[in-house]
């Protein structure tokens, strides 16, 4: 019976299970500190007004009343956002939890019930991957198709594309600051200096501009508050001003250089990952590595191309060996021998076959090859040789 290996399988979906929930985490802390400020004011107000008592005249009072009433309303509606989010991401949350539990469920990995369940998983982590690489369309159809809505994290996918696309396409840094604004304190505890990338950002593109005063005023209002940790770019930035936008000065060419709005993007999508538990991979890679480093053996990295196997994906460079670069050697306590003609494993019932060149194949694919060509032809060197010429091996 092939046991499954709940643990090992739960590991790999800790972020599956724990996105719904940091962004459930969000949007509680959100709402009450939306409900805190407005309280303040809607108190300050109040307050103001019983001081000042008499003095105030009917039309005084009755505007007053009407901004309180306006921020009330409002606050109301931000709520009931915040609450019909909220309920969502509960429901998001259990679905998936209901997901995992039943892992346990399953006596083997033989059973229909977990073979459906792997069919599931595997629609989820192509949806996972689409979302990731901007085919946002594609991957809410397949959520719609295998009703899994409640397993993709399409809204937050499509906030960072959104945020993203801000960057590198109108090169402007408002819907990141705003983002940063709502989630400072969570930044903070992470020690993201994302917050200051962007201002320093800005700040460039006033210079650019040759907006040298408003860039100034800029600096002290924004970069200075960042001193303690930034103070050497700061300095490095307020020299950018004797500076024109064309020079060939490092550093402070790369600070002009248009490329460093791509790399906000890149750091902004790392930091929205972070923050939600999402690996910076995607799912489907980390599952295929997985695979891959069970198969990948010395003749797959060798600089000789006749010693790669055309059947063993790591071999293939072009396609899925890409994935298997950066992967450690597998470690085989029991080797296979596996015919390099048909991919088949080498044994009793298919014993190697070595040729006078020295070359070894499986028996059935010579034995098929002399059949259909009257000859054996290796492939490797070409030479032609009779079945006879083979021997059988012996391995101990």
């Amino acid at each position: 019976m092939d046991k499954i290996n709940v643990d090992h399988m739960l590991a790999i979906e800790e972020p599956f299970i724990k996105a719904p929930l940091e962004q459930l985490k969000r949007v509680v802390r959100q709402s009450q500190k939306q409900s805190e400020r407005s309280a303040s004011q809607v108190s300050a107000v109040l307050g103001n007004m019983t001081k000042q008592g008499d003095a105030m005249d009917d039309e005084e009072v009755d505007q007053e009343l009407g901004g309180l009433i306006g921020r009330l309303k409002t606050l109301k509606r931000k709520l009931e956002e915040a609450k019909s989010e909220e309920a969502l991401l509960i429901q998001r949350s259990k679905q998936r939890a209901t997901d995992l539990n039943e892992l346990s469920s399953f006596e083997s990995s033989s059973v229909p019930e977990f073979q459906r369940w792997c069919r599931s998983r595997l629609d989820r982590v192509l949806i996972d991957y689409m979302l990731r690489n901007g085919s946002v369309d594609t991957a809410k159809l397949l959520a719609k198709n295998g009703n899994l809505e409640h397993f993709a994290d399409s809204s937050l996918f499509e906030l960072v594309m959104s945020i993203e696309r801000e960057l590198c396409e109108q090169h402007s840094c408002s819907g990141a600051l705003l983002w940063c604004a709502e989630n400072r304190s969570a930044l903070r505890k992470i020690q993201s200096a994302l917050e200051f990338e962007l201002r320093l950002q800005e700040y460039i593109e006033m210079i650019r501009a040759r907006q040298t005063v408003a860039a100034i005023v800029y600096a002290k209002k924004h970069l200075t508050a960042w001193s303690d940790t930034q103070m050497a770019r700061i300095q490095r930035a307020m020299t950018l001003l004797a500076f024109a936008p064309a020079t060939q000065c490092a550093p402070y060419k790369n600070m002009f250089d248009e490329a460093r709005w791509d790399q906000l993007a890149r750091e902004f999508r790392s930091v929205i990952f972070r923050l939600f538990n999402l690996p910076a991979q995607p799912l489907l890679h980390l599952l295929l590595q997985t695979g891959l480093s069970a198969l990948k053996t010395p003749a797959c990295v060798s600089d000789d191309p006749v010693e790669h196997n055309r059947n063993c994906p790591v071999c293939q460079t072009d396609t899925l060996g890409k994935l298997a670069q950066d992967l450690p050697l597998s470690h085989h306590v029991n080797s296979n021998l596996v015919c390099r003609i048909s991919g088949e494993k080498m044994d009793d019932n298919n014993p190697p076959m070595r040729l006078p060149n020295g070359y070894v194949y499986s028996f059935n694919a010579l034995s098929d090859m002399a059949a259909k060509h009257g000859k054996i032809k290796c492939p490797r060197t070409d030479q032609l040789f009779s079945m006879n010429d083979a021997k059988k091996l012996f391995v101990s």
